[in-house]
Protein backbone atom coordinates (compact mmCIF):
# COMPACT_ATOMS: atom_id res chain seq x y z
CA UNK A 1 0.00 0.00 0.00
CA UNK A 2 0.92 3.53 -1.04
CA UNK A 3 2.51 5.26 2.27
CA UNK A 4 0.30 8.78 2.46
CA UNK A 5 3.96 10.68 2.30
CA UNK A 6 4.60 9.40 -1.34
CA UNK A 7 1.03 10.26 -2.30
CA UNK A 8 2.18 14.13 -0.80
CA UNK A 9 5.07 14.47 -2.97
CA UNK A 10 2.94 13.32 -5.86
CA UNK A 11 0.18 15.62 -5.43
CA UNK A 12 3.05 18.23 -5.06
CA UNK A 13 3.88 17.62 -8.17
CA UNK A 14 0.68 18.58 -9.21
CA UNK A 15 1.02 21.80 -7.71
CA UNK A 16 4.29 22.37 -8.97
CA UNK A 17 2.72 21.53 -12.86
CA UNK A 18 -0.50 24.20 -11.78
CA UNK A 19 1.75 27.07 -10.65
CA UNK A 20 4.38 26.52 -13.32
CA UNK A 21 4.30 29.72 -15.89
CA UNK A 22 4.13 26.98 -18.87
CA UNK A 23 0.04 26.19 -17.94
CA UNK A 24 -0.93 30.09 -17.10
CA UNK A 25 -3.06 30.66 -19.82
CA UNK A 26 -5.27 27.08 -20.05
CA UNK A 27 -5.52 28.12 -15.95
CA UNK A 28 -6.97 31.35 -16.77
CA UNK A 29 -9.44 30.04 -19.19
CA UNK A 30 -9.67 27.11 -16.92
CA UNK A 31 -10.72 30.03 -14.06
CA UNK A 32 -12.97 31.78 -16.27
CA UNK A 33 -14.91 28.83 -17.61
CA UNK A 34 -15.33 27.21 -13.89
CA UNK A 35 -16.18 30.93 -12.00
CA UNK A 36 -18.82 31.95 -14.59
CA UNK A 37 -21.67 30.80 -13.03
CA UNK A 38 -21.28 33.66 -10.39
CA UNK A 39 -25.47 32.96 -9.36
CA UNK A 40 -25.10 29.33 -8.57
CA UNK A 41 -21.90 28.29 -6.37
CA UNK A 42 -23.19 24.66 -6.39
CA UNK A 43 -22.51 24.88 -10.26
CA UNK A 44 -19.88 26.61 -9.51
CA UNK A 45 -18.55 23.62 -7.34
CA UNK A 46 -19.86 20.41 -9.32
CA UNK A 47 -17.98 22.27 -12.31
CA UNK A 48 -14.82 21.79 -10.57
CA UNK A 49 -15.26 18.70 -9.71
CA UNK A 50 -15.93 17.64 -12.93
CA UNK A 51 -12.71 19.12 -14.15
CA UNK A 52 -10.97 17.54 -11.61
CA UNK A 53 -12.13 14.28 -12.99
CA UNK A 54 -11.74 14.86 -16.48
CA UNK A 55 -8.03 15.90 -15.99
CA UNK A 56 -7.49 13.05 -13.34
CA UNK A 57 -8.90 10.78 -16.08
CA UNK A 58 -5.77 11.70 -18.64
CA UNK A 59 -3.52 11.08 -15.78
CA UNK A 60 -4.70 7.98 -15.01
CA UNK A 61 -5.40 6.46 -18.45
CA UNK A 62 -1.52 7.80 -19.89
CA UNK A 63 -0.41 6.34 -17.02
CA UNK A 64 -1.47 3.36 -17.14
CA UNK A 65 -0.86 2.89 -20.94
CA UNK A 66 3.00 3.78 -20.08
CA UNK A 67 4.08 2.10 -17.13
CA UNK A 68 1.95 -0.97 -18.56
CA UNK A 69 4.03 -0.75 -21.80
CA UNK A 70 7.24 -0.34 -20.05
CA UNK A 71 7.07 -2.80 -17.39
CA UNK A 72 5.79 -5.29 -20.88
CA UNK A 73 9.18 -3.97 -22.31
CA UNK A 74 11.69 -3.74 -19.40
CA UNK A 75 10.29 -4.84 -16.30
CA UNK A 76 11.81 -2.88 -14.38
CA UNK A 77 11.94 1.58 -13.43
CA UNK A 78 15.32 2.06 -14.52
CA UNK A 79 14.86 3.71 -18.03
CA UNK A 80 11.16 4.68 -17.82
CA UNK A 81 12.03 8.48 -18.47
CA UNK A 82 13.63 7.31 -22.01
CA UNK A 83 10.72 5.13 -22.79
CA UNK A 84 7.74 7.79 -21.83
CA UNK A 85 9.53 11.20 -22.96
CA UNK A 86 9.08 10.78 -26.50
CA UNK A 87 5.42 8.87 -25.98
CA UNK A 88 4.37 12.50 -23.65
CA UNK A 89 6.09 14.84 -26.34
CA UNK A 90 4.49 12.37 -29.06
CA UNK A 91 0.76 13.82 -27.07
CA UNK A 92 2.10 17.46 -26.35
CA UNK A 93 2.56 17.93 -29.76
CA UNK A 94 -0.90 17.15 -31.29
CA UNK A 95 -2.79 17.83 -28.56
CA UNK A 96 -1.53 21.29 -28.36
CA UNK A 97 -1.95 21.75 -32.11
CA UNK A 98 -5.82 20.59 -31.38
CA UNK A 99 -6.06 23.32 -28.59
CA UNK A 100 -6.11 26.48 -30.03
CA UNK A 101 -9.27 26.03 -32.62
CA UNK A 102 -10.76 24.49 -30.02
CA UNK A 103 -10.70 27.23 -27.51
CA UNK A 104 -11.59 29.82 -30.53
CA UNK A 105 -14.49 27.86 -31.31
CA UNK A 106 -16.07 27.18 -27.72
CA UNK A 107 -15.13 31.17 -26.98
CA UNK A 108 -16.85 32.08 -30.51
CA UNK A 109 -20.41 30.37 -29.07
CA UNK A 110 -20.10 31.63 -25.45
CA UNK A 111 -20.10 35.31 -27.10
CA UNK A 112 -22.51 34.39 -29.72
CA UNK A 113 -20.25 34.86 -32.41
CA UNK A 114 -21.58 31.78 -34.11
CA UNK A 115 -25.29 32.10 -34.48
CA UNK A 116 -28.20 29.12 -33.51
CA UNK A 117 -28.23 28.53 -37.01
CA UNK A 118 -25.09 26.83 -37.86
CA UNK A 119 -24.53 23.57 -36.68
CA UNK A 120 -21.42 22.69 -34.42
CA UNK A 121 -20.73 18.31 -34.58
CA UNK A 122 -22.85 16.57 -33.66
CA UNK A 123 -26.15 18.00 -31.80
CA UNK A 124 -26.01 20.86 -34.10
CA UNK A 125 -27.87 23.59 -32.20
CA UNK A 126 -28.90 22.15 -29.13
CA UNK A 127 -25.04 21.41 -28.61
CA UNK A 128 -24.90 25.35 -29.05
CA UNK A 129 -27.00 26.22 -26.36
CA UNK A 130 -25.70 23.87 -24.16
CA UNK A 131 -21.89 24.83 -24.47
CA UNK A 132 -23.16 28.59 -24.78
CA UNK A 133 -25.66 28.04 -20.84
CA UNK A 134 -22.60 26.32 -19.95
CA UNK A 135 -23.73 23.42 -18.30
CA UNK A 136 -21.38 21.88 -15.80
CA UNK A 137 -20.87 18.60 -17.40
CA UNK A 138 -18.78 20.73 -20.22
CA UNK A 139 -16.14 21.15 -17.31
CA UNK A 140 -15.25 17.40 -17.84
CA UNK A 141 -14.34 17.77 -21.43
CA UNK A 142 -12.44 21.01 -20.74
CA UNK A 143 -10.11 19.36 -17.83
CA UNK A 144 -9.41 16.35 -20.56
CA UNK A 145 -8.33 18.79 -23.26
CA UNK A 146 -6.30 20.71 -20.63
CA UNK A 147 -4.65 17.88 -18.89
CA UNK A 148 -3.46 16.94 -22.41
CA UNK A 149 -1.83 20.32 -22.68
CA UNK A 150 1.87 19.18 -21.75
CA UNK A 151 4.73 21.61 -22.23
CA UNK A 152 8.42 19.98 -21.25
CA UNK A 153 8.13 21.08 -17.20
CA UNK A 154 4.53 19.60 -17.33
CA UNK A 155 5.99 16.55 -19.08
CA UNK A 156 9.02 16.33 -16.35
CA UNK A 157 6.76 16.71 -13.31
CA UNK A 158 4.66 14.45 -15.28
CA UNK A 159 7.96 11.61 -15.49
CA UNK A 160 8.36 12.07 -12.29
CA UNK A 161 4.53 11.27 -11.13
CA UNK A 162 4.98 8.07 -13.17
CA UNK A 163 8.47 7.34 -11.96
CA UNK A 164 7.13 7.19 -7.97
CA UNK A 165 4.10 5.16 -9.71
CA UNK A 166 6.20 2.66 -11.08
CA UNK A 167 8.62 2.03 -8.06
CA UNK A 168 5.34 1.65 -6.02
CA UNK A 169 3.71 -0.68 -7.99
CA UNK A 170 0.65 1.24 -8.63
CA UNK A 171 -0.31 3.18 -11.77
CA UNK A 172 -3.75 4.44 -10.19
CA UNK A 173 -3.03 6.43 -6.84
CA UNK A 174 -0.08 8.59 -7.59
CA UNK A 175 -1.76 9.63 -11.22
CA UNK A 176 -4.92 10.41 -9.19
CA UNK A 177 -2.87 12.49 -6.64
CA UNK A 178 -0.99 14.38 -9.22
CA UNK A 179 -4.21 15.00 -11.09
CA UNK A 180 -5.76 16.33 -8.14
CA UNK A 181 -2.89 18.44 -7.21
CA UNK A 182 -3.10 20.49 -11.34
CA UNK A 183 -6.42 21.24 -10.86
CA UNK A 184 -6.82 22.42 -7.08
CA UNK A 185 -5.20 26.28 -7.52
CA UNK A 186 -7.76 26.36 -10.36
CA UNK A 187 -10.94 25.10 -8.70
CA UNK A 188 -9.52 27.95 -5.50
CA UNK A 189 -9.71 31.04 -7.49
CA UNK A 190 -12.43 30.31 -9.75
CA UNK A 191 -14.96 29.60 -5.99
CA UNK A 192 -13.18 32.88 -5.02
CA UNK A 193 -14.02 34.53 -8.52
CA UNK A 194 -17.65 33.07 -8.57
CA UNK A 195 -18.44 34.05 -4.70
CA UNK A 196 -16.64 37.01 -4.62
CA UNK A 197 -18.67 38.45 -7.46
CA UNK A 198 -21.82 37.13 -6.51
CA UNK A 199 -21.10 38.95 -3.11
CA UNK A 200 -20.73 42.20 -5.67
CA UNK A 201 -23.88 41.70 -7.86
CA UNK A 202 -25.68 41.26 -4.63
CA UNK A 203 -25.13 44.07 -3.68
CA UNK A 204 -26.13 45.84 -6.53
CA UNK A 205 -28.84 43.79 -7.00
CA UNK A 206 -27.83 43.04 -10.68
CA UNK A 207 -26.85 39.47 -10.73
CA UNK A 208 -27.92 39.14 -14.17
CA UNK A 209 -25.99 41.90 -15.71
CA UNK A 210 -22.73 40.44 -14.21
CA UNK A 211 -23.42 37.14 -14.93
CA UNK A 212 -23.97 38.19 -18.42
CA UNK A 213 -20.69 40.25 -18.46
CA UNK A 214 -19.16 37.19 -16.70
CA UNK A 215 -19.80 35.10 -19.48
CA UNK A 216 -18.66 37.31 -22.09
CA UNK A 217 -15.01 37.80 -20.36
CA UNK A 218 -15.23 34.28 -20.20
CA UNK A 219 -15.63 34.02 -23.87
CA UNK A 220 -12.93 37.15 -24.82
CA UNK A 221 -10.06 34.95 -22.29
CA UNK A 222 -11.37 31.86 -24.28
CA UNK A 223 -10.43 33.47 -27.90
CA UNK A 224 -7.32 34.81 -26.69
CA UNK A 225 -5.87 31.81 -25.14
CA UNK A 226 -7.06 29.93 -28.43
CA UNK A 227 -4.89 32.86 -30.69
CA UNK A 228 -2.41 31.90 -28.21
CA UNK A 229 -2.17 28.50 -28.77
CA UNK A 230 -2.29 28.63 -32.41
CA UNK A 231 0.33 31.26 -32.62
CA UNK A 232 2.82 29.00 -30.66
CA UNK A 233 2.06 25.65 -31.69
CA UNK A 234 0.75 26.25 -35.64
CA UNK A 235 2.57 28.49 -36.41
CA UNK A 236 5.66 28.42 -34.51
CA UNK A 237 6.37 31.88 -32.92
CA UNK A 238 7.98 32.04 -29.45
CA UNK A 239 5.83 33.27 -27.27
CA UNK A 240 5.32 32.78 -23.60
CA UNK A 241 4.56 29.10 -22.39
CA UNK A 242 7.04 27.42 -25.13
Amino acid sequence: MISPAVLYAVFALGLLTAVSPCPLATNIAAVSFLGRHVGNPRRVLWSALLYTLGRTLVYVGLGVALLWAFQAATGGAGGLKAFAAPASRHVQRYANLALGPVLLLIGMILLGLIGSNVSVGVGGAKLQDRIAKGGAIWALPLGVLFALAFCPPSIALFLGALVISLEHGSAILPPIAYGIGTALPVIAFALLMAFATRYVAGAFNRLTQVERWVRTVTGVVFILVGIHYCLVHIYGLPLMGR
